[in-house]
C-alpha cells in the first residue's frame, strides 16, 4: 500500500502516450476561436472553444508555428477577406499533442476558410428566418414614416471611425447652407461586443429627451467578418423594433447584411447617406423655388391684366371726355348753374347761357329764342 501511487510525471507520460496512441495522425477539428495572439517571435497562439446553449462545453489551446502562420494567414485573408479573429468558427487540420508541463495542445498546419464562410452565412440565414417568422423584416418600412426634412439625427458610430468623420464633414459643410442637428452615440462597431454596444446606443437615442427624426448607424467598410456583427439576431431585432426610422451605412461592398434588410433604408456608404439627406433638402428647396417662380409669374400676369383693364378704361374715359368732342369743332352749352343744356326749350329770353369751346368759354344772355 505504501507504494500504491504514481508520481505526476508518470501520470502525465501515461496520458501523453495514450493520447498519441489514440490520435497518431493529423485530424480535422471544428471549433470557435475565443482568443488569438501573435507573439513577437511570429507564432500564433489560439484558445479554441465549443459552446452549446451559450455555455462552453470544451476548450483547448492551439498554436500555428511561425513557419506556417504567414502562409496560412495570407491564404485565409485572400479567401475570406479577413484575418483570423476571435468569434470565428474554423475548420483546422491539427496534430494532437500532450506535454507533461503544458497539457493538451493542438498544432495547426492547415485551415479551411470555406467552412468559416459557410458558418457565417448559416448564422445569417438563421437570423433572417427568425425575423421573417416574427414579421419584423418589413416593420420599419411599413410602420414608420420619415419626415420630409429630417433635421434631428442620432448617429451611432465609433468616434474615431473614418466613416463618421466623412459623413459629418459632407453633411454639415454642404455648399447649400443646409443645417442639421447631429448627435453622436458612441458604440463598438465590430467584434463580439458590437451587437450589444450598438443596441445600447439605439436605446439611448430612443430615450433622448429631444426626439430624433432618424437614427443613423455608420461604419465605413470592412471585411465580411468585420461586418458580421450586423447579422446578429439581437441587434437586428432591436433595429426592427425601433420606433424611429433607422438608416444603415456600414460600407459593405457586395452583400447586404441583415441589419440593412430590417432598417428603414440602407445605403452603401456614410457619404452616400449624407447625400441622401441633402437631396431631400435640395428637392424641397427646388419645390419652394418653383412655387416662388409660379407666384411671381401669376403676379406679373395679374398686373398685366389689371394694366390692360386700366388702359381700356382710360381709353373709354378719354373717348367720353367732352373736351375731345369740343376739339372737333363742337360747342357745349350750360345754363347759369352749369347744367348742360340738351334742348333749347327750357331756356327763356333773358337767361344766362354759357357756351364752351375747345379754346375757351363765352358767357351770354339770351335776347331771342326761335323754336
Amino acid at each position: 500500500m505504501e507504494n500504491d501511487f504514481v508520481d505526476l510525471l508518470t501520470l502525465q507520460r501515461g496520458l501523453r502516450g495514450g493520447i498519441e496512441d489514440l490520435f497518431p495522425d493529423k485530424i480535422r477539428v471544428r471549433a470557435e476561436i475565443s482568443s488569438i495572439s501573435i507573439k513577437a517571435g511570429g507564432h500564433c497562439y489560439l484558445d479554441l472553444v465549443q459552446s452549446e446553449g451559450g455555455r462552453a462545453v470544451a476548450k483547448a489551446k492551439a498554436i500555428i508555428w511561425k513557419s506556417r502562420y504567414g502562409l496560412l494567414s495570407r491564404y485565409f485573408r485572400e479567401v475570406t477577406g479577413s484575418d483570423l479573429q476571435a468569434g470565428m468558427t474554423i475548420l483546422a487540420r491539427v496534430q494532437v499533442g500532450y506535454s507533461e508541463l503544458y497539457g493538451l495542445s493542438l498544432t495547426i498546419d492547415e485551415l479551411d476558410p470555406g467552412l468559416t464562410l459557410g458558418e457565417q452565412e448559416r448564422l445569417r440565414r438563421e437570423t433572417l428566418a427568425r425575423l421573417e417568422a416574427e414579421g419584423l423584416l418589413d416593420r420599419q418600412r411599413t410602420a414608420l414614416t420619415l419626415p420630409d426634412l429630417p433635421y434631428a439625427l442620432a448617429v451611432i458610430s465609433a468616434p474615431t471611425a473614418a466613416g463618421w468623420g466623412d459623413f459629418l464633414h459632407h453633411l454639415t459643410e454642404n455648399e447649400y447652407g443646409f443645417r442639421f442637428r447631429v448627435d453622436l452615440f458612441e458604440a463598438t462597431m465590430q467584434g463580439e461586443a458590437a451587437p450589444a454596444s450598438i443596441s445600447d446606443a439605439l436605446d439611448a437615442a430612443m430615450a433622448a429627451r429631444d426626439p430624433y427624426d432618424a437614427i443613423l448607424i455608420l461604419r465605413g467598410g470592412g471585411s465580411n467578418f468585420d461586418l458580421a456583427c450586423f447579422d446578429d439576431y439581437g441587434l437586428c431585432w432591436n433595429i426592427a423594433n425601433c420606433d424611429i426610422p433607422v438608416f444603415t451605412a456600414i460600407g459593405h461592398d457586395r452583400d447586404r447584411h441583415v441589419a440593412d434588410l430590417v432598417a428603414y433604408r440602407d445605403v452603401k456608404t456614410p457619404t452616400a447617406l449624407a447625400d441622401l439627406l441633402l437631396d431631400a433638402y435640395m428637392a424641397e428647396d427646388e419645390r419652394i423655388s418653383s412655387f416662388i417662380a409660379r407666384l411671381r409669374l401669376a403676379f406679373v400676369n395679374k398686373l398685366n391684366a389689371m394694366s390692360s383693364q386700366v388702359e381700356l378704361l382710360a381709353s373709354r374715359i378719354k373717348a367720353a371726355d367732352p373736351r375731345g368732342i369740343l376739339s372737333r369743332g363742337y360747342a357745349l352749352a350750360t345754363d347759369g348753374r352749369g347744367v348742360i343744356l340738351k334742348q333749347a326749350a327750357p331756356v327763356q329770353v333773358g337767361d344766362r347761357v354759357n357756351v364752351l369751346f375747345a379754346d375757351g368759354q363765352l358767357n351770354c344772355t339770351v335776347d331771342g329764342k326761335k323754336v
